[in-house]
């Protein structure tokens, strides 16, 4: 399968199992990928997933935002910034993550980010839910913002809002509407679907929960 032949998408500040689901599918589709991991166990991982086909730069979680330096010499082995190189799509944790990041960006690209899913947005609590509400409206506004900001550039934002996704934290977790909790494969789809897909899209938020976020 060759569909991303040509592109260059870097993948950065994701949870890992949803950035390595987003780098397979695009090694596979024949993209150049750049992933960051946050250790050298999720190297390892990443390489028996990807073999030789990304290029991996391990960088801590806890890394500023702008503490990039290992990822911005390996940005540019790409060549230039803006229209005349870099990567085609970014995929990234959240804005703070992928602004520095941005002068790397192709003009006419696309970046993707991860806004997940209140934990608590099923719970009935006024207090909570009021608080999950303002979390997820604070996620819109910022994903919008940069989409505006990056318009002139023909540069497409959006964001994935993944929920209920497999291997949840300890405790339990109410199932969404279709009964079951969904995967990092899924999550993936939907943020390549945003990347290269939805050409006319941006400023937009996809839920990617089952249903969860619909619960009354």
């Amino acid at each position: 399968m060759t569909r991303y032949a040509g592109s260059r998408a870097v993948v950065v500040g994701q949870e890992p199992g949803i950035a390595l689901a987003i780098a397979k599918r695009l090694v596979e589709g024949g993209a150049e990928v750049l992933l960051t991991v946050g250790g050298q166990e999720e190297r390892a991982r990443a390489r028996t997933e990807l073999g030789s086909a990304a290029r991996l730069v391990v960088l801590a979680p806890s890394a500023a935002p702008g503490d990039r330096g290992a990822l911005a010499g390996e940005l540019g082995r790409w060549g230039g910034t803006g229209e005349d190189g870099g990567a085609d799509l970014l995929f990234a944790g959240a804005v703070d993550t992928a602004r520095p990041l941005l002068p790397w960006v192709r003009d006419g690209g696309a970046v993707v980010l991860t806004s997940p899913v209140p934990p608590d947005t099923a719970v009935s609590d006024t207090a909570v839910s009021d608080t999950a509400a303002s979390d997820t409206a604070a996620s819109d506004t910022a994903v919008g913002a940069l989409a505006s900001e990056l318009a002139g550039r023909g540069i497409r934002v959006n964001a994935v809002a993944p929920g209920c996704i497999e291997a949840p934290p300890a405790g339990a977790v109410p199932l969404p509407p279709l009964g079951r909790l969904g995967s990092a494969e899924e999550v993936a789809r939907a943020a390549l679907f945003l990347a290269t897909d939805a050409t006319f899209t941006t400023g937009a938020r996809l839920p990617v929960d089952g249903g969860l976020g619909r619960r009354p």
